[in-house]
């Protein structure tokens, strides 16, 4: 059998990927005050994350509760429900 059959196939991994730890509305509902900062060091004394990684906030659940969200990236609903909350968005990349 040729060697490259017999070798295991090796995936690519870009060197620019971006990794994220992602937290939820429902854990920023749960964990948070009413207007309270959320930003990845908040995140890291709650518990949600690791400190000192990038953090992405997804729009699964529900946030009733006005916050002021410092983080590296945001999903599109997660954008809306907060503003909808009535609570500020502040993206770290382009900050």
């Amino acid at each position: 059998m040729p060697l490259q059959r017999r070798l295991p196939k090796r995936g690519f991994r870009s060197p620019n990927r971006r990794e994220y730890a992602v937290v939820n509305l429902s854990k920023l509902e749960k964990h948070f005050e009413v207007g309270g900062t959320v930003d990845p060091n908040s995140l890291a004394k709650t518990g949600l994350v690791r400190k000192g990684v990038e953090v992405k906030i997804l729009g699964s659940g529900t946030l009733t509760k006005a916050l002021n969200v410092k983080a590296h990236g945001f999903s599109q609903s997660a954008r809306e429900r907060i503003t909808a909350a009535g609570g500020s968005i502040e993206d770290l990349n382009r900050a």
